[in-house]
């Protein structure tokens, strides 16, 4: 017996030593035991103290029951409720979409179920409904002026001129249609537009009737969010009367009509499709950001960008000859004739709009003068507030440049 023990004492160290199974098996003929059976025996070596025996899984019949009746339950909850919620969805909106609605007072916006991004991904705004438009124009709409050489007479003459008036702060531009030279006087500096901003409005009103988006014959409801006071008539008609949009148009340029220009801009897709046209005609400083009046002067734009616009009027590519003939006959009408019109000579004839706030006073337009000559001139000045030296000042500058374009 110590014999044997002490073998299975060298076997235990063998198996443990080199980590193989918990079973150690061998013949009873390799060693001798006088208790052991004639045939093969094995061995069992106890198992070590951090390894757990291998358990197999048996999957309960009652968990596959459970899991069964759950899954039955779920589905009849599902066709539960698609019976009673199809029907009513099926009647009040896929029905109405092939067949005649048994719910006439509930109308379906196909546009919105069929494209539902389109409420909030849209880069334009036309008829304040959100649209897609396609990728940014690369080349813009608008010519640029075609500029000479400088007119140092006028310019020296502006400037003795700002030195009579040293509270008045001007941008001024002069442009010659037979040679292209120009004067420049702080041009590209932005100021506040006033209603002179009513100009990039009217293009854009007609840009939009040239592509049928609105006609000069539709109708417009005067309502309370559109009244604006301030300059115009409109203000003191009374609710829900109705205006063509010719009438708008005209009043808007004629009298600076800032109701009309409000319900024009509501027509052709707010501030959004303005300043996206402006943008699309490569004018970089010009933009409408509140409805008017504007007594804070936030809508801006620059002598140079009003000068471009003036002068893409009479572009074929731009507008045609019967939107050209239409705006200029607005232009030809305009009331005020107190500033760039007070110092022309006898005979000349000017199409424009006028800007008038506290700070800020402006005219700009096309000159015709009895010789022949053609010239746009825009004047802006700032100005103390309310201040006539700013109308004495563009006055004074007008006949500046109308003496040295005629001479």
């Amino acid at each position: 017996m110590p014999e044997l023990a002490k073998q299975y004492s060298n076997r235990e160290r063998y198996y443990y030593g080199n980590m193989y199974n918990d079973t150690y098996s061998r013949s009873s003929s390799t060693y001798s035991n006088p208790y052991a059976q004639p045939h093969h025996q094995t061995v069992q070596f106890p198992q070590r103290q951090n390894q757990q025996p291998v358990r197999k899984k048996v999957k309960s019949k009652k968990a596959d029951r459970n899991y069964l009746i759950h899954r039955c339950l779920s589905v009849a909850v599902m066709i539960a409720i698609g019976c009673s919620i199809l029907p009513f969805g099926f009647n009040r909106v896929t029905k109405s979409m092939f067949f005649k609605s048994p719910y006439p007072e509930i109308k379906s916006n196909f546009a919105q179920e069929g494209f539902p991004t389109v409420s909030y991904l849209n880069n334009h705004l036309f008829n304040n409904t959100p649209q897609l438009r396609g990728a940014a124009v690369k080349k813009p709409l608008m010519l640029p002026l075609n500029e000479n050489a400088r007119i140092v007479g006028i310019e020296n003459g502006i400037k003795n001129l700002m030195a009579q008036y040293p509270t008045i702060q001007p941008s001024v531009y002069v442009w010659d249609y037979e040679t292209g030279h120009y004067a420049d006087i702080n041009a590209s500096d932005e100021f506040s537009a006033a209603s002179i901003i009513k100009i990039p409005v009217l293009l854009q009103f007609f840009r939009s009737v040239e592509a049928k988006q609105v006609s000069l014959y539709d109708e417009m409801t005067l309502t309370s969010d559109l009244r604006a006071e301030g300059s115009g008539g409109l203000q003191f008609k009374a609710e829900n009367s109705k205006y063509t949009m010719d009438y708008l148009a005209r009043i808007m340029i004629t009298d600076s009509d800032n109701s009309s220009t409000n319900m024009i801009m509501s027509k052709i897709g707010s501030m959004t499709d303005v300043n996206q046209g402006i943008r699309d005609w490569g004018l970089k400083h010009t933009r409408v950001k509140t409805w008017l009046p504007d007594l804070q002067g936030t809508n801006h734009t620059t002598a140079r960008d009003l000068a471009t616009m003036l002068y893409n009027i009479e572009n074929p590519k731009f507008l045609s000859m019967s939107s050209r003939e239409k705006i200029f006959d607005y232009m030809g009408h305009v009331k005020n004739n107190r500033l760039i019109q007070a110092g022309l000579g006898q005979g000349a004839s000017f199409l424009h709009k006028t800007g008038d706030i506290g700070k800020m006073l402006g005219d700009a337009g096309i000159v015709y003068t009895p010789n022949g000559k053609k010239y746009i001139v825009v004047i802006l000045a700032n100005r103390p507030y309310n201040s006539p030296a700013g109308k004495d000042f563009i006055v004074h500058a007008s006949e500046i440049i109308y003496n040295y374009m005629v001479k």
